[in-house]
C-alpha cells in the first residue's frame, strides 16, 4: 500500500473576502484557490463573505476577523493548527506576534517572504520589512527587479515569482474599435494615494481637453486631484470611485491607454490587467515593471516630460494603438495564476523538504555522538 506524505498547512494572514482588491489579498486568493487540495491545508482570514471558490474548498478553514482581539485569537489559530509554513507576512501586530512566538517557542514553522512592495531603489527597507526578510526560510520577490534589490540589500538568495492575471475579469475586447474619429478615453486606477501621483494624470487632461480622462479609485489625494481639476477647468476628468475587479475590467476595455504615473511599487498588477485588456500603457521606468514592454505594448518614461511625450504619441497615433494593444495582449499570457501556483506549491513543498532534512541529519549526528 503506498503511504501519501502528509498534507502541508500553510497559514497565511490574507484575506479571502470577495469584494476585497486589495493587491496583496488578490495574490493569496488566486493561489489558494488553486493548490491541490490533496497536498495543502490553508488557513486564512476573513472579514465579510469569502470569495466562492475558497469556501467551497474542503481543504480551506477561513478564521473570522473579530471587532476587538484579532491578534490573540487569529494567533492562538494559527499555533493550534500547528502549520508547517507562515506564508505572506505583513508588516502589521499578527505578524510580530507570530515571530516573536516563534523565536520564543522554537516554533518549527517556516517563513515563506513574498516581497511585493515597492521603494527599495530609494532607500533603505522599513524596518517590519527588513525584520520579516531577515528571519524568513525562504524569500521571493514579485519581478526579477525587485528580486535584484532583495538580494543587494539582503546580501541573500531570493527567487522570482510573478502575480498572474484574473482572466474571468481581464481580457482583449476582439472588436475593439480602431479610428481616428472616435473620442478617446484615458485610463488611470490605484488607490489615490501622494506617490501615485494622480495629480499628475490630471494635469495631463488640461492638455487634451477633446480626450476623456477616467480616475478608478479613492484616497486621500481625491480632493486634491478634485480641486485640481476644478482649478484647471478640466471638465473632461472623471471620477469612478473604487471599481470591483469585474467592472475594473469593463472600464479597461472601454478605454484606449492606460496612464500611470505612480513612483513607487513593486510590481503592480494593475499594468498586467491593462495589457490584458489590450490596453497601451505609459507608466514610469523606476521599478522596470516586466508587464510592459517598452517600444512594443507601451512606453516606460524615466521623467515626467517622457511620460507625458509617450501619451502625447499613442493619442496621435492610431497605428500604433492598433499595435501595442495586440502585442500587450499577447504579452500578458505569460502571466499565468495556473503557472504561478506550481511555482508556490514547488516553492512550499522545498521549504518543507529543507526543514525535514535538517532534521534528519541532526538526528543522525545525535546518534553518531560519543556516549
Amino acid at each position: 500500500m503506498t503511504k501519501h506524505p502528509a498534507k502541508i498547512t500553510v497559514f497565511t494572514p490574507s484575506f479571502a473576502d470577495e469584494s476585497d482588491s486589495n493587491a496583496q489579498n488578490l495574490t493569496v486568493k488566486e493561489v489558494v484557490s488553486r493548490l491541490s487540495p490533496e497536498r495543502f491545508r490553508i488557513l486564512m482570514l476573513h472579514d465579510a463573505d469569502p470569495d466562492t471558490r475558497i469556501a467551497a474548498l474542503k481543504n480551506v478553514e477561513l478564521i473570522r476577523w473579530r471587532r476587538h482581539g484579532n491578534t490573540f485569537h487569529c494567533m492562538a489559530q494559527c499555533l493550534l493548527s500547528h502549520p508547517d509554513i507562515y506564508f505572506f507576512p505583513r508588516e502589521g501586530p499578527l505578524d510580530a506576534a507570530f515571530l516573536t512566538l516563534r523565536s520564543l517557542l522554537r516554533l518549527p514553522t517556516k517563513l515563506v517572504t513574498y516581497v511585493v512592495s515597492g521603494g527599495l531603489y530609494n532607500g533603505p527597507p522599513r524596518p517590519t520589512m527588513d525584520r520579516n526578510v531577515r528571519e524568513a526560510d525562504a524569500v521571493y520577490g514579485n519581478c526579477t527587479y525587485l528580486t535584484e534589490l532583495i538580494r543587494q540589500h539582503w546580501n541573500r538568495d531570493a527567487g522570482t515569482v510573478y502575480d498572474g492575471i484574473d482572466r474571468r475579469y481581464f481580457f482583449a475586447n476582439p472588436d475593439r474599435p480602431f479610428s481616428g474619429d472616435q473620442k478617446l478615453v484615458v485610463l488611470f486606477a490605484g488607490s489615490l494615494r501622494p506617490y501615485k501621483r494622480a495629480d499628475i494624470f490630471v494635469r495631463n487632461a488640461a492638455r487634451w481637453p477633446e480626450v476623456q480622462f477616467r480616475i478608478a479609485g479613492i484616497g486621500e489625494e481625491e480632493s486634491t486631484c478634485r480641486k485640481l481639476a476644478d482649478e484647471m477647468r478640466c471638465r473632461n476628468v472623471l471620477f469612478l470611485g473604487h471599481l470591483t475587479s469585474a467592472r475594473l475590467g469593463e472600464e479597461m476595455r472601454n478605454a484606449d491607454l492606460f496612464l500611470f504615473p505612480s513612483i513607487i511599487e513593486g510590481h503592480p498588477q494593475v499594468l498586467g490587467q491593462a495589457a490584458a485588456c489590450g490596453l497601451p500603457v505609459v507608466a514610469m521606468d523606476l521599478y522596470r515593471p516586466e508587464f510592459v514592454v517598452h517600444g512594443k505594448t507601451g512606453f516606460l518614461a524615466c521623467s515626467d516630460e517622457e511620460l507625458s511625450a509617450g501619451l502625447d504619441r499613442l493619442l496621435q497615433d492610431v497605428n500604433l494603438r492598433r499595435s501595442f494593444s495586440g502585442a500587450a495582449a499577447s504579452h500578458s499570457r505569460r502571466f499565468d495564476w495556473d503557472e504561478v501556483t506550481r511555482c508556490w506549491e514547488a516553492a512550499f513543498e522545498k521549504v518543507v523538504a529543507d526543514q525535514k532534512l535538517f532534521h534528519s541529519d541532526r538526528e543522525l549526528c545525535a546518534q553518531a555522538q560519543p556516549r
